[in-house]
């Protein structure tokens, strides 16, 4: 089998759905009258096992533990401890073996959280079912259900395995769970085509969904791990998630340290050794200064810190992040693909629109809150007799609840019945004072044989009055007259209403025709389904809709600024996705792939059509995690959004997972890496905006320590080439990497949003932590703190100073560089010549009196005079050391005014795509995001070849002068 064909979903193999009850019936030897008897219950749990979901082997806490280390930069830190412990260093030793260990317990601890998800399907399942054995019905252990088994549910029921209906009365399920509709489904006992996806199998009942209304009879098609909820647990355990990109780069960086300490060292030894011939100790302790040098000890601290503080402000946005390296993804995101009901959506049924014989109206408002205004033609309604009996209507020929709970409306039955509570509130009927005016004498409760639901009621002087509701071409079958604002009903236009019928469905609404008779002639108690008349008025239809959030519009817009693209994959009908993705500003409104049509591409193909398309209807979770697969061999970051335990598979497949915090199921939340408190699409933006700032600020906290580590290190091996004095020993090589540079490079870690951080488009996935800019800054700064400690080494022993006041002297001057180069780096392309680079960050200060404490410490304390072999400085001396940091300042701000001159800004490139024909627009038709990949990765080439260009001449004048000024002021 090919990789193509091993891709398609292999969904009910049997196609229980597609078969009639009585053929189901038969293949599985079911008694649908008197059940299955006793003997052969237990053949079959013999045969079938358990109705339970199996429990994977699990790897020894201790493995999982010891698991935790294999690492690359965990061997090169192991690797550093171990030589600090070679040379006596047991204090250093023990923070890099803590920092290790720390850093292991903490992953420990989040692979076991994300296990838990797994546990919570487990719990999903009924723990009893009403079921028909022997010929009695009686409640047993679900554990003992077993294919072919009859099983009884009735409103309030969980679904206890898989069924195939055989008998529904007024059935109505809740699957929003399996399928993400927001409202119930009815069920029945047709079967439903061969290639129907789970929300259009009608005539099934699903393990772990719950009975909303009426009752119904199935036979058990499918237990345990063949179920659907099994299906899902199984891809949930199979789904390996997948490395961060900031976790691949730096595997990949800890490779490239280590392949460069053992080249360098090697070249050093054998120079030292068989050229230079010093003695074995003594280059050996060089070489291990080198190795000590280039290692980046503070760098994993400092990244961790800087994911800290982004989880810090993610939560204060209420986006809770539960694995650190989650924070940097969000900056990566190139692709965010989110469940539409409860996410983008309200997950509350409103009514939208409404349609008369002689106007058509608009609803504002939010979900089931009452507030609102109906509006004609964008100004309010005013009083219209018609649209207040079709108020009256929805209050009276209603069985819902509507509450209000902690200042959050709830509804307590039907969505969609809920929703008609406000609709008249804006209307200005009230509830109460219509039931006392209009007492109800008689009802037909809605029921999926016949689609509508009727009440009948006393009025004013004895009389009566039938209201009516239901699906439009129910209704409009049994109405002969429409009512008007005149107040006489006139000969029904049934095309006006048909065409406005199809109008609404065709934005994605949810029809429902609303009639009324006036003295129908009923006595109280005979009221039918049957002899419903045939002579209804009817008053017009309404449209309802689970809005689109306000707030997740402007996020979306927000995102495709920042070159992020959104799509809506959801469980709901393509038409109602595709007229709400529109609303949101995705898609075109009309376009969109259903589950069924993913079923039938390949790999190819289905990688083709996610550069085109971005709304998904009736997708399934094979479907979704197929999706995500598909964008992410598209070279995207993938970050998927949901709250049902049907998008708990992609949302771990995915490079990160977002679940809801409120709607959201637990299975949803342990599987995700981050959770929103609010359940809103547009705390996903805040949350991206802080991880493009981690991204940003850990990009520049390893651009500032790098440098140090190349001077360090060259130091180093220019004394060994040239012959003379190491101006820097490997003891004070340690102190200045674990304590300068840590206490400096914690400061950036604390560094605000930079201007237009959202409208750049975000980072490349195969971009590694140093590019081509990057690599000539580390050199570039390298080469000038190199030149700077040397020349203030030579300096000192010019006028005649000791090794020891030498050293001291270098050391302090390779501190005061980056302390400088700190201001820098705080804007890796702006200009630090401005009060801007001293203010935004109160631990700006903190962090440069940590070290000068910290150095005058290690300059005149005894302690450490002795443990260093330091010398105290004159006084005289400083003036010049800081004249020399202010001039290595001066120099990195021409590199970056060279910078700026020849390598437009990304702010700048965004800002004119934006204004060019390469923009796209936010609510761009399919073909024209399609176009967004290629955009996005032609950009990089762009800017590499610019920098290219820029450094042609840039870099010999830059360095040229910068070290020819150093060596001059100080030599």
């Amino acid at each position: 089998m090919d990789e193509a064909a091993r891709e398609k979903p292999q969904r009910d193999p049997r196609g229980w759905h597609a078969m009639s009850f009585e053929e189901v019936a038969k293949q599985l030897n079911a008694n649908l009258r008197a059940g299955l008897d006793k003997g052969e219950v237990s053949a079959r749990l013999d045969k079938y096992g358990a109705n339970r979901l199996p429990e994977a082997g699990k790897q020894s806490s201790f493995m999982k533990f010891l698991a935790q280390f294999n690492n690359i930069l965990v061997y090169v830190l192991l690797g550093a401890g171990f030589v600090k412990m070679m040379l006596g260093l047991w204090v250093d030793a023990s923070i890099i073996l803590a920092v290790v260990f720390i850093n292991s317990l903490l992953g420990f601890i989040q692979e076991g959280k994300a296990e838990k998800a797994l546990d919570s399907i487990r719990d999903m399942l009924s723990a009893e079912a009403r079921t028909l054995r022997d010929g009695e019905a009686r409640m047993i252990a679900s554990e003992q259900l077993v294919p072919g088994d009859i099983v009884l549910l009735e409103s309030g029921d969980k679904v206890p395995a898989d069924l195939r209906l055989i008998d529904v009365k007024n059935l109505r399920m809740e699957e929003a769970a399996l399928t993400g509709e927001s409202v119930p489904t009815d069920k029945s006992i047709e079967p439903a085509s061969a290639d129907a996806t789970v929300g259009d199998r009608h005539g099934m009942a699903y393990s772990g969904t719950l009975v909303v209304s009426g009752r119904g009879t199935g036979v058990v098609v499918a237990t345990g791990s063949e179920t659907e909820l099994g299906r899902i647990n199984q891809m949930l355990a199979s789904v390996n998630a997948l490395e961060t990109p900031l976790l691949r780069q730096i595997k990949k960086f800890g490779y490239v340290i280590t392949a460069v300490i053992f080249v360098v060292g090697a070249i050093v030894f054998a120079y030292g050794r068989w050229v230079e011939g010093l003695p074995f100790v003594e280059i050996f302790q060089a070489v291990v200064g080198i190795a000590v040098s280039v290692i980046p000890e503070g760098l994993p601290a400092i990244i961790t810190i800087t994911l800290a503080i982004g989880v810090q402000r993610m939560a204060q946005r209420n986006a809770i992040v539960r694995r650190l390296p989650a924070v940097e993804t969000l900056g990566s995101v190139s692709r965010i693909c989110s469940d539409k009901t409860g996410t983008l959506t309200l997950m509350e049924m409103m009514v939208v629109s409404a349609v008369t014989a002689e106007a058509a109206y608009t609803a504002t408002g939010d979900g089931y809150a009452p507030e609102g205004k109906v509006l004609r033609d964008g100004e309010p309604a005013g009083k219209d007799p018609v649209l207040d009996l079709m108020g009256r209507v929805s209050l009276l020929c209603n069985d819902a609840e509507l509450r209000q709970k902690e200042g959050v409306w709830k509804v307590e039955g039907d969505p969609t019945e809920g929703a008609l509570y406000p609709f008249a509130a804006k209307l200005g009927l009230d509830r109460r004072a219509e039931q006392e005016a209009f007492p109800r004498l008689d009802l037909i409760p809605f029921e999926s044989e016949h689609k509508f639901m009727a009440t009948l009621h006393g009025a004013n002087a004895g009389g009566q009055m039938l209201l009516v509701k239901g699906a439009p071409e129910v209704i409009l079958d049994h109405c002969d007259r429409q009512q008007t604002a005149g107040g006489e009903p006139q000969p029904i236009d049934r095309d006006h209403f048909m065409k406005a019928s199809d109008q609404l469905a065709a934005q994605g609404e949810r029809v429902l025709a609303l009639a009324w008779l006036e003295n129908p002639g009923i006595a109280a108690g005979s009221l039918s389904a049957a002899d419903l008349p045939r002579t209804l008025v009817l008053l017009g239809l309404i449209g309802l809709l689970d809005p689109p959030r306000k707030e997740a519009i402007e996020a979306v817009k927000e995102c495709h600024a920042g070159g992020i693209r959104v799509t809506m994959i959801t469980g709901d009908h393509k038409i109602t996705a595709a007229a709400i993705a529109k609303m949101l500003g995705i898609g075109d409104g009309v376009t969109a792939v259903t589950g069924a049509e993913i079923e039938r591409m390949d790999t190819a193909s289905l990688q083709k059509t996610v550069r085109n398309v971005d709304v998904f209807a009736r997708a399934s979770p094979e479907h979704k995690l197929r999706l995500v697969k598909a964008m992410q061999a598209n070279n995207q970051i993938v970050a998927m959004t949901g709250d049902g335990v049907n998008d708990a598979p992609a949302l771990k497949k995915a490079d990160i997972g977002v679940a809801m915090g409120i709607k959201g199921t637990e299975v949803t939340k342990e599987a995700a890496e981050m959770v929103l408190a609010d359940d809103n699409f547009a705390s996903i933006t805040a949350a991206v905006r802080e991880g493009r700032t981690v991204y940003n600020n850990i990009e520049k906290a390893i651009l500032f320590m790098l440098p140090t580590n190349v001077a360090q290190a060259a130091v180093i091996m220019v004394a060994i080439f040239l012959g003379f004095t190491l101006p820097i020993t490997a003891p004070q090589v340690l102190w200045v990497n674990m304590v300068t540079s840590v206490a400096l490079g914690l400061v950036i870690s604390f560094e605000p949003h930079e201007r237009g951080v959202m409208r750049r488009p975000p980072a490349a996935p195969g971009r590694p932590i140093l590019n081509g800019f990057g690599l000539w800054r580390v050199i570039f700064v390298g080469s000038a703190l190199l030149a700077l400690t040397l020349a203030a080494f030579f300096w000192m022993k010019s006028d005649g100073a000791s090794d020891a006041l030498a050293r001291t002297v270098a050391v302090n001057t390779l501190t005061i560089g980056q302390v400088f180069y700190l201001l820098n780096s705080r804007f890796l392309r702006e200009s630090s010549l401005s009060i801007k680079a001293l203010s935004g960050n109160k631990y700006l200060p903190m962090g440069i009196g940590a070290v000068v404490v910290l150095q005058l410490l290690f300059t005149y304390a005894p302690p450490l005079q002795y443990l260093f072999g330091n010398e105290a400085i004159p006084l005289a001396v400083w003036p010049r050391l800081f004249a020399g940091g202010f001039l290595f300042f001066l120099v990195v701000e021409f590199e970056k005014l060279v910078i700026r001159l020849r390598t437009p800004s990304p702010d700048a490139a965004v800002e004119a795509q934006a204004q060019g024909a390469g923009a796209f627009p936010l609510s761009a038709s399919p073909p024209a995001q399609a176009k967004r990949p290629e955009r996005r990765e032609a950009a990089p080439l762009a800017s590499k070849a610019a920098e290219r260009n820029s450094f042609e001449w840039a870099v010999p004048l830059v360095l040229i002068l910068g070290l020819t000024a150093i060596a001059y002021s100080l030599s």
